[in-house]
């Protein structure tokens, strides 16, 4: 029996609420769907020596690089549910911040550092993977001195703003011996899980289309996610950049070209250095289109595709809980799992056992590549190749 599907449109107050804490760890088989084929590199053996009697030595601990809402709302609990690696240490520029994560968290002062001596943290056998979750110009910086520090690393999304920071990164960790991921917690959420399954298994047939939009309403208008010279840009970097995510791992192709149109700007001081809005119109392989579309002033939240046989969708799709799915043939139905907590649990898991990580720096090099395509397609008005 089918389901109507009945879309969720969120407020800044009611998205930030709804991406809140959902326990449940739970695993879903996906033989033979791949999110990415991620390129084999040299790991060295991790540290496994840890100062904190109350870890297993197995477990490498992770230093958190910036205490704002993401870590602190969402990455410091998380790391509360973890079973491969725990919260080793903190590094911020916000000295009024410290005693509150010591005792929240159980922190040692050994294992708490500022932006200035950041460099210390190489002699500390307590710290295995460093966690940079800074705005999107401190990228490149701190994942290179952390990988020059010994550590492994984990960079939130996107990468960087340029291509070029990408590929320093990923040579700064490679000459270390080290691996780089990316936060991309929705390759670790069992309802986008099933939208790479059914695509890739071509489940329904061929994919016809898709059409994918994120978006909500942005307050603060002094926020770093405003300014372009932290952000590189607006909505697109920070949301959008979920959409083209989903449309690679569910269709399982890559892009060859795009042409994009910035909306209309309805409030100027806000946006005066970013895109209020923005669409973008991939082509991919086999005459597939993927609609795109991400604002900070209107709400969206979903990734749908159509196929010969049927359709298939996610709605809301890139929230940290609440995901609902259904086909054309009925509901999804999976249990809920903590995103982060999944996505951190791999990637330790990733360096004990030096395997690669699912969400390689390579990865996010792709999908800056793509953000810029779609810039430079937005900035000409012409349709730009991706090669």
């Amino acid at each position: 029996m089918n389901r109507k599907i009945i879309s969720s449109h969120y407020s800044r107050r009611q998205f930030i609420h709804d991406m809140s804490l959902n326990a449940g760890m739970a695993a879903l088989a996906m033989n033979g769907v791949h999110l990415y084929s991620s390129c084999n590199s040299s790991v060295s053996d991790q540290n496994k020596t840890s100062a904190m009697a109350q870890n297993s030595k197995k477990k490498p601990g992770i230093a958190l690089v910036g205490l704002g809402g993401y870590a602190g709302g969402q990455l410091a609990p998380a790391l509360q549910q973890t079973e491969n690696c725990y919260l080793a240490g903190i590094v911020t520029g916000t000295p009024s911040k410290i005693e509150t994560w010591k005792s929240r968290y159980n922190i040692p002062d050994k294992n708490i550092y500022n932006y200035e001596n950041f460099d210390n943290i190489k002699d500390n056998a307590d710290i295995d993977i460093v966690y940079v979750v800074l705005p999107n110009s401190m990228h490149a910086e701190y994942v290179i001195r952390a990988a020059r520090a010994g550590k492994h690393v984990i960079c939130e999304k996107p990468m960087a703003i340029t291509v070029e920071d990408c590929d320093k990164m990923i040579a700064a960790c490679k000459e270390a011996g080290k691996m780089l991921s990316i936060g991309y917690r929705l390759h670790f959420e069992p309802y986008n899980l099933e939208m790479a399954r059914l695509g890739q298994k071509k489940v329904y047939g061929n994919i016809k289309k898709m059409n994918a939009g994120f978006g909500f309403t942005i307050g603060d208008p002094t926020q770093w996610r405003l300014k372009k010279y932290l952000a590189g840009g607006g909505p697109l970097m920070d949301l959008g950049i979920y959409c083209i995510q989903g449309c690679c791992y569910t269709t399982g192709m890559e892009p060859i070209a795009v042409r994009a149109q910035e909306g209309m700007k309805t409030d100027m001081e806000k946006f005066k250095e970013v895109e209020q809005s923005l669409s973008w119109q991939f082509e991919f392989p086999d005459g597939i289109v993927a609609e795109g579309k991400t604002s900070y002033a209107d709400s969206m939240n979903i990734l749908r595709a159509e196929a010969e046989k049927g359709w298939f969708e996610v709605n809301p799709a890139y929230n940290y809980s609440g995901q609902k799915g259904a086909t054309s043939d009925g509901p999804m139905d999976f249990p809920k799992v903590n995103q982060q907590a999944k996505q951190m649990d791999d990637f330790a898991d990733a360096v004990m056992n030096n395997r690669p990580t699912p969400v390689p720096g390579e990865m996010g090099r792709r999908d800056v590549k793509y953000l810029q395509a779609i810039y430079k397609a937005m900035r000409t008005g012409e349709r730009v190749e991706i090669k």
